[in-house]
């Protein structure tokens, strides 16, 4: 992440009428929500895909602890 592109951001954010800052920080929203959407979905095609291939591990907390010591 470049300092300057996000000092940039900011200097241009604060020169904006507040109903425009309302406007841009809906919008900032939205695509940071679509985003993380999509960093979730990612990760879970990644766990479904490592669950596939038999590379999870299954079991409950006393097993998770069990293999956690052993490691």
């Amino acid at each position: 992440m470049k300092t300057t592109s996000i000092n940039t951001v900011i200097e241009k954010f604060n020169s904006l009428l507040l109903e425009e800052k309302e406007f841009a920080v809906d919008i900032i929203n939205k695509v940071y929500a679509e985003a993380a959407r999509e960093a979730i979905l990612k990760k879970a095609k990644k766990a479904t895909e490592n669950s596939k291939k038999g590379k999870v591990k299954k079991g409950n907390v006393s097993d998770l602890y069990k293999d956690l010591e052993n490691d």
